[in-house]
């Protein structure tokens, strides 16, 4: 039973697009289990670039097929947008597979989102604005809309009226806005039915068929470690659990069956949104990471906060996702620093932390101490092999790895789809 979990293991951004979309060659499933269109993946083939924001990135891989999982919220729109976008392109969709059990994004979690943010002013999270967090708050209240729903058109009906009794009385009382009608998001949802039902699917049984079957099943987490609801740096997170445990909730998988747990590490630290962030850089440096590293972020188009590589970081989602291999991504980026600090401890009220605090307050206040390590200027994005790299840039893979805790299988020393070394087999 061949099963991978792939994962972020910082905040997200780390190049899980390309990690997956190498594998995909390889693998009969890829399958995102968490998340939303709030999350992106940049994959480039050949000369050409891909931006997938819902879909996983196995859908460029011909002879996979690509699902998305009970765990992931859906906004049709985008979706079918994204899908006539790849079909342009030439790009063949039709083997996509959705959950009936996924939950619909619909027109009042998108506004809910952007008032209650408005409405936070410099208490807010740093959303996307896309409906996310409100959706997945509707299914947790069990008043969700889920895919299976838009075909029974009763049943629709009478969840959107129980939805929108509390919500209209919030929109209309508190944040003096219009009501929204029932008869008119029933009407919108309806009108996505026929066009998503060729993709519409009992995923769990899929999934667990082709295992049974010896397929090879990749699981595809859409942010990262420190973004998850329960383990992340809370509430400056995301709505779901992008850690390991959330491919087996997310996609009806049992533990079990994972042999792989993968964690994408990008060679420096980034992340969108606010929240603390201990080695973020606010000088020249984290302005040329940005530049070189082209952080913008491909969902929301924000640019990202740069930082220095923060090995606490790295030793948790270790322990959290009970990681087995690490693929470290943009190491290329690196090239030209004389010397490259890396955070091995934190300094809290004057005392030296080796690992990261359950503290929120603590995290706030924590400042990276710092390990200088030689850097090169030699251009790597044609190496091939380990050995292939400058001894300095060996010494500081070396280093990172010894800091978090597992072993590093693959670097990413370009963007292309062949620029990565890979040391071990991810299969």
């Amino acid at each position: 039973m061949p099963a991978l979990v792939l994962l972020g293991a910082q905040w997200g951004d780390e190049g899980k697009g390309k990690a997956t979309d190498l594998l995909g060659g390889s693998v009969d499933y890829v399958v995102r289990y968490q998340g939303g269109n709030n999350a992106g993946h940049t994959v480039v083939v050949g000369d050409q670039k891909y931006a997938l924001h819902l879909l996983p990135s196995g859908i460029l891989s011909p002879g996979c097929t690509p699902v998305i999982g009970n765990g992931v919220v859906v906004d049709p729109s985008v979706l079918l947008s994204e899908l006539s976008g790849l079909n342009e392109r030439g790009v063949d969709t039709s083997k996509l597979l959705i959950s009936g059990n996924a939950h619909i994004i619909t027109p009042y979690n998108v506004t809910v989102d952007k008032v209650t943010e408005r409405f936070l002013g410099k208490r807010k999270i740093g959303t996307t604005g896309r409906g996310i967090g409100p959706t997945y708050a509707d299914k947790i209240n069990r008043v969700g809309i889920r895919v299976q729903d838009l075909y029974d058109e009763s049943i629709l009906t009478q969840k959107v009226e129980a939805a929108l009794d509390v919500k209209n009385q919030m929109l209309t009382k508190l944040y003096n806005r219009r009501a929204i009608a029932v008869d008119q998001v029933v009407e919108e949802l309806l009108g996505y039915a026929d066009k998503l039902a060729p993709y519409v699917a009992d995923t769990v049984l899929v999934l667990n068929e082709a295992l049974e079957q010896d397929k090879v099943v990749l699981f595809e987490g859409g942010q990262g470690t420190l973004l998850d609801i329960d383990h992340g740096t809370y509430p400056f997170v995301t709505s779901s659990n992008p850690t390991a445990g959330g491919a087996c909730t997310g996609a009806g998988v049992g533990p079990t069956k994972i042999s792989r747990v993968i964690g994408i590490l990008k060679a420096y630290t980034t992340r969108v949104g606010a929240g603390p962030f201990p080695t973020e850089l606010f000088d020249e440096d984290g302005e040329a990471l940005r530049r070189i590293g082209g952080e913008r972020g491909v969902t929301t188009g924000r640019d990202r906060r740069c930082g220095w590589f923060d090995a606490v970081i790295a030793r948790y989602a270790t322990r959290v996702n009970g990681l087995t291999d690490f693929f470290l991504t943009k190491l290329d980026v690196l090239t030209g620093w004389e010397q490259i600090p890396v955070c091995v401890a934190y300094e809290i009220d004057g005392k030296r932390v080796e690992e990261l605090p359950y503290s929120q307050t603590d995290f706030h206040h924590a400042k990276p101490v710092y390990e200088m390590l030689p850097g090169w200027s030699e251009d790597i994005s044609k190496a091939k092999t380990f050995s292939d790299l400058p001894k300095n840039a060996q010494a500081y893979v070396k280093a990172l790895e010894e800091m978090s805790g597992a072993p590093i299988s693959a670097i990413g020393v370009g963007p292309g789809r062949t620029e990565t070394i890979e040391i071990n087999s991810f299969l």
